[in-house]
């Protein structure tokens, strides 16, 4: 699966983050990530659910696939 450098970027700093927040990030709503996040999403690595005190930030759930590309880069999710 091709991801260009920006989503790449993002989901690692994703990942990166999990453990931080029991394996399920806040994203904080960066306008200049959205596309890259729905980048992410439509390639099924991830799924996102509005965060209901702030809707402008999303939690991030991994996905089976999100998981296999975070072990590939030495994350465990």
């Amino acid at each position: 699966m091709e991801l260009s450098p920006a989503s790449l970027s993002l989901f690692l700093a994703l990942a990166n983050d999990a453990d931080n927040w029991s394996g399920t990030p806040l994203w904080d709503g960066n306008k200049r990530e959205a596309g890259n996040l729905t980048d992410l999403k439509k390639k099924g690595l991830l799924k996102t659910d509005q965060d209901e005190d702030n809707k402008k930030c999303f939690w991030v759930f991994f996905t089976e696939s999100g998981k296999e590309l975070a072990g590939v880069h030495g994350i465990k999710l």
